[in-house]
């Protein structure tokens, strides 16, 4: 699937299912961009968690730290 740039709010009347990444494997967040949200399997000390990217690095969305695997 293509990449589509929005102006505005998203939604969907179906579930958003954000790609799955370990730390070890997520991507670059600057690469990704500022606003860019991974689902990461053990970003939350090794539990799993939503990340945003800040441009620099991935923060877990509950606590805003950056993702580790432990």
């Amino acid at each position: 699937m293509g990449q589509t740039t929005f102006s505005g709010p998203l939604r969907s009347l179906s579930t958003v299912v954000p790609q799955t990444y370990t730390v070890a494997s997520a991507p670059s967040a600057s690469e990704a961009g500022a606003g860019s949200i991974i689902y990461v399997s053990n970003g939350a000390a090794g539990s799993p968690i939503l990340a945003f990217s800040d441009g620099k690095n991935f923060k877990r969305s509950d606590t805003g730290a950056t993702i580790t695997a432990a």
